[in-house]
């Protein structure tokens, strides 16, 4: 046992020995690679206090006029700017998302407004905002997109994609206009299905108002 022991101390007497040999060996890179981390760390912290937080506090506030011709409905100056303010394209240039995710949302639908829908199609999948009912509006209006180029099939999935984000009431215009492409693709059983979940779970809304005429428009054609 005595013999085990001592070969045991003798084992970690000579890791010791082989760390102090290192250490000696590179004490010196050793102290300049910490001393390096901690300037990289200070170049960070001084990077996002004195240039980055200012960047997008000034790109949020660039922000301000071009949302108040979206607000008024002047989608053009809204995206491309008035000669004096920026609009959401230059803003985007400029400083992307540190103007806040918002703006590729509100250049989709600017884009879309003006009948651009490739150029909508760009700036709305480029929107990764966590709020819901942005969420789904994003997808809402992509569908509309590519519901503008024909391509049916993919507005739809856009429009399903829309309507499952949240179970509220604006998921019943995503379902109605998922039945009015599924009408359109000639699907009247998954129209007709997308219109009476309308009925059942969203009667209180505009388009539960609205949806018997739906309903009964493709029962008359089975």
């Amino acid at each position: 046992m005595a013999k085990n022991v001592n070969t045991s101390n003798e084992t970690v007497g000579e890791a010791v020995s082989r760390t102090e040999v290192f250490f000696k060996k590179n004490g010196k890179t050793i102290g300049y690679t910490g001393a390096g981390l901690v300037v990289v760390a200070a170049i960070i912290v001084l990077f996002i206090q004195f240039y980055s937080k200012p960047m997008k506090d000034e790109a949020v506030g660039q922000t301000f006029t071009a949302e108040q011709y979206f607000r008024a409905e002047d989608y053009d100056k809204a995206l491309n700017g008035d000669g004096n303010s920026l609009g959401f394209i230059q803003i985007i240039d400029e400083y992307g998302a540190k103007a806040g995710k918002a703006v590729y949302l509100y250049a989709g639908i600017c884009e879309l407004q003006l009948g651009n829908a490739p150029e909508a199609i760009g700036y709305l999948t480029r929107y990764n905002g966590k709020d819901p009912v942005l969420k789904a509006r994003a997808l809402a209006c992509t569908g509309d997109a590519y519901s503008m180029s024909e391509d049916y099939e993919t507005a739809l999935g856009y429009y399903l994609q829309a309507a499952a984000v949240e179970d509220n009431v604006f998921a019943a215009s995503y379902l109605l206009k998922a039945g009015i492409i599924c009408e359109e693709l000639g699907r009247y059983d998954e129209a007709l299905e997308h219109y009476r979940v309308i009925k059942d779970k969203y009667p209180q809304t505009y388009e539960g108002y609205e949806i018997d005429k739906y309903i009964t428009r493709i029962e008359v054609k089975k």
